[in-house]
């Protein structure tokens, strides 16, 4: 058990500060229950801190204002990564990731090919809610917002200076990966991903 607490503590300290840490991780230096109360005992010690439960980190200072947490978004991302799963953000994520809305969401809903669960982060919560494949065919990462923005402004809801704005980051968009996404929006949301290639 302490061989396998001390092992563990080389190799977080062996990692940059801010990566997120699984139990998974660390599979090779002791069994699940091994690896589960080292990481406890860290946690205690006051090496890592836990963000939710089963993700630790060992955080990143700042000489400003001390320990720096990782981002629910980047959790969302870590666990991803980790799970080997598709995430789209919706709803008033989506629209605050495209500068549509100033509101930060306190709850994260991504649609994920993975299994359905909600994770706490702090006062925020991750929503992974399971979809059919077609909705995450999407390629490009501005139409993927956009689809899922338009969305949530829903039909005919969106002001004129939105759909500009709307516009204008798909210019920036890769014109395959444009058109690919556009075929996969329904025709009201169709019509206005249009006009960056008309604009063009």
């Amino acid at each position: 058990m302490i061989d396998t607490e001390s092992n563990i503590n080389r190799c977080i300290r062996s990692k940059p500060r801010g990566v997120l840490l699984f139990p998974d991780d660390f599979n090779k230096l002791g069994t699940p229950t091994a690896i589960r109360k080292a990481l406890q005992r860290l946690r205690e010690k006051g090496l890592i801190k836990q963000i939710a439960q089963g993700i630790y980190v060992r955080p990143k200072i700042s000489e400003l204002i001390g320990e720096v947490m990782p981002t629910a978004e980047e959790v969302a991302q870590g666990i991803a990564k980790r799970d080997k799963i598709m995430l789209v953000p919706t709803g008033t994520y989506a629209l605050n990731a495209l500068g549509l809305s100033t509101q930060v969401p306190m709850n994260l809903v991504f649609l994920t090919d993975g299994a359905p669960r909600t994770i706490k982060v702090g006062k925020r919560t991750i929503k992974l809610k399971r979809t059919t494949p077609k909705n995450l065919l999407a390629k490009g990462k501005i139409s993927a917002l956009v689809i899922q923005a338009l969305r949530e402004l829903g039909k005919d809801k969106s002001t004129e200076s939105e759909i500009q704005k709307i516009v204008t980051l798909l210019k920036k968009e890769d014109k395959k990966k444009l058109m690919h996404d556009i075929d996969l929006a329904p025709v009201w949301i169709k019509n206005i991903m249009q006009q960056a290639i008309e604009q063009e």
